[in-house]
């Protein structure tokens, strides 16, 4: 029996053999506010209330009710009282206070969850950290925004920050340092890293950062006139108002079985269905009295006056992040031969004339495919392009504004790791366009951090070496700010500057290289210089 006494009151966990020997103590399903239902709906996570007796914490709580969108399925087991976290630690009495390590799920802030399906700790654990995972409302539920004070929008983004105080007021009674917290994050989650790095309502909550394959300056990770959607979900679901408090009525009435699964397509470019577009996503919010804001102004002006002072930040992404827009987009290599438009940045769709827009598109397909026709036989191009602007040119850009405006330690990777653990061509069912390439797929640097239930570690195989590799990484840099601290790991990765663009290649080998993507991302600059030169900031 193990016990511990937070805040609100005890919990009883339990121990954990962990897979790689060993064990943990494990606490899941604690609740770090309220439950979101009723009047609370859309509204900002309130303090959770404070429980008699001891509370059983051996199983997850229940995750955000969503259409998961690699599955294609409703999760009918998820509820809008979600708000949970889960703590795994080594030692609850360490001589030292451990680091701790929060981790934010991806999922396009549509789907998914913290629990340990996906994200279990024994790979991290073993390293001697704490992490903590966690469940946030997604989709309609936690970023429906009618730049109202009911509903302004970033409910989502908000419980993030309830979890992150929470963490940092009870951390402690787990053997925890409130002092050293990283947060990290994959995909949306790492959108939601880069967004915690510039939200008023987070400075001082955490020390470090890990932004692994997303950024807010992708296309996707900002709402797009988030209360025009709003009005068309709206109209979807039967109701023509316009009106401030009928909408907000009519939302927090509608079941939410009819807010999961919903396309409200605004502009003709997400009605052909050739632009990844994320219905709900983090919104600039207006400003209303006695409201906190998590968010306002523009994601460029905001990153190029800084991030929170003194916080280390390592950032990446993986070699073949596109291939996750197959899984996404309906009809790729249609809508790709038919329309230019469909290689034009978002940025330049919004500020751009029609007739530039041909252009940029005529510019871009003639780069990545010379004018020939887009088959599954040159798929790997496409694959090359998506990447670059699903994640890989505004990651690169975010990192080199933030190198040369803050004097924040960075740190930059790529990561190519390739074994049995990449199995997320097969979860996005794309196989068939990887070919022979060793595809290292959006979503596969996960496979090397964390313990997937269906997937155990083969401690006998190169993957093994790459697993213990990545966690070293990551968890020298939790502890000590510094990735590579000795030369246990035989390579010293040095912090990010402009003039060398030094990287690290992390693959069966690590590998030091320099500016990457060079020539691509040097054409991509062109393109920005010429088109939408107010969007190019270096």
């Amino acid at each position: 029996m193990v016990k511990v006494k937070v805040n609100e009151g005890e919990l009883e966990g339990e121990v954990i053999e962990n897979v790689l020997g060993g064990s943990y103590y494990s606490f899941k399903g604690i609740p770090y506010a309220e439950p979101p239902v009723g009047d609370l709906r859309f509204k900002e996570p309130q303090p959770v209330k404070p429980w008699n007796g001891v509370r059983s914490a051996k199983e997850h709580g229940p995750i955000c009710y969503q259409y998961d969108m690699f599955s294609q399925t409703i999760r009918h087991e998820g509820s809008e009282d979600c708000l949970y976290l889960n703590v795994y630690t080594p030692d609850l009495n360490p001589s030292e206070p451990l680091a701790v390590m929060f981790w934010i799920h991806g999922g396009g802030f549509a789907s998914g969850s913290g629990n340990t399906d996906y994200y279990g700790p024994d790979f991290l654990v073993k390293n001697n950290v704490i992490l903590v995972t966690i469940n946030y409302r997604l989709a309609v539920l936690g970023f429906l925004c009618l730049d109202t004070k009911e509903v302004p929008g970033n409910a989502g983004m908000k419980d993030q920050v309830a979890a992150l105080r929470w963490v940092k007021k009870n951390i402690s009674n787990f053997g925890g340092d409130p002092n050293n917290i990283t947060i990290f994050g994959e995909s949306a989650g790492a959108a939601s890293v880069t967004y915690h790095l510039v939200s008023p309502m987070t400075e001082g909550l955490f020390k470090r950062a890990i932004v692994q394959s997303g950024s807010n300056l992708s296309e996707w990770a900002t709402a797009f006139e988030p209360r025009l959607r709003a009005e068309a979900l709206a109209r979807q679901l039967g109701n023509e108002t316009r009106d401030d408090k009928e909408l907000y009525e009519f939302f927090k009435s509608v079941p939410k079985e009819q807010l999961v699964a919903v396309q409200t397509p605004i502009t003709t470019e997400e009605e052909a269905g050739f632009k990844l577009t994320l219905n709900f996503s983090v919104a600039n919010e207006k400003e209303f009295d006695g409201s906190e804001r998590y968010f306002y102004g523009d994601v460029y002006e905001r990153l190029c006056s800084g991030i929170h002072e003194g916080v280390e930040v390592i950032i990446g992404y993986t070699t073949h992040e596109g291939i996750v827009n197959f899984a996404l987009l309906p009809n790729v290599f249609e809508n790709f031969n038919k329309y230019l438009q469909a290689f034009v940045p978002f940025p330049m769709i919004s500020d751009c004339s029609k007739r530039a827009q041909l252009e940029i598109g005529r510019k871009m397909k003639n780069y990545y495919f010379h004018n020939e026709k887009i088959t599954k036989e040159n798929a790997i191009a496409l694959v090359k392009f998506l990447g670059t602007i699903l994640v890989a040119y505004d990651l690169l850009q975010w990192t080199k504004i933030c190198s040369k405006t803050n004097t924040n330690k960075l740190y930059l990777y790529k990561f190519d790791c390739y074994s049995e653990r990449n199995i997320f061509v097969e979860i996005f069912r794309t196989g068939e366009f990887a070919g022979r390439t060793k595809i290292v797929s959006h979503c596969d640097d996960l496979m090397y951090i964390f313990h997937m239930r269906d997937c155990p570690p083969d401690v006998n195989s190169n993957s093994y070496k790459m697993i213990q590799n990545t966690t070293k990484l990551w968890t020298s840099f939790a502890k000590f700010g510094n990735p590579t601290p000795d030369n246990s790991l035989g390579v010293n990765w040095p912090v990010f500057d402009l003039n060398n663009q030094t990287y690290l290649h992390i693959g069966e080998e690590l590998e030091l290289a320099s500016h990457p993507e060079k020539e691509e991302i040097e054409f991509w600059e062109s393109i920005y210089k010429k088109y939408l030169p107010h969007k190019y900031y270096l």
